[in-house]
C-alpha cells in the first residue's frame, strides 16, 4: 500500500505543476493572439507596458496557484 501510494505522488506533482503554469501560459497566448489577430500593431500606444502588465498578471497568478497548491499538499 504505501508503494503505491509513493508511486502516484510524483506523479500528481507533475500535474500539479503543470496545472499551475496555466495561467502564465494564458497570459503567453494573449499576447500571441493580440499580435496575431492584429489587434495591436507596433504603433499602438503603450503595448510595452500593456504586455508587462499581462505577462505579469499571468505570473503573479501561477505563483499563487503554485503556492495554493503546496500548501494543501503539506496538510
Amino acid at each position: 500500500m504505501t508503494m503505491l501510494k509513493s508511486s502516484k505522488s510524483p506523479v500528481r506533482r507533475a500535474i500539479e505543476v503543470g496545472i499551475s503554469f496555466v495561467p502564465w501560459l494564458i497570459s503567453m497566448y494573449t499576447l500571441y493572439w493580440l499580435e496575431y489577430g492584429e489587434i495591436w500593431t507596433t504603433a499602438t500606444p503603450h503595448r510595452g507596458k500593456t504586455s508587462v502588465t499581462i505577462l505579469v498578471i499571468g505570473m503573479v497568478l501561477t505563483l499563487l496557484l503554485y503556492s495554493y497548491l503546496s500548501k494543501r499538499k503539506q496538510k
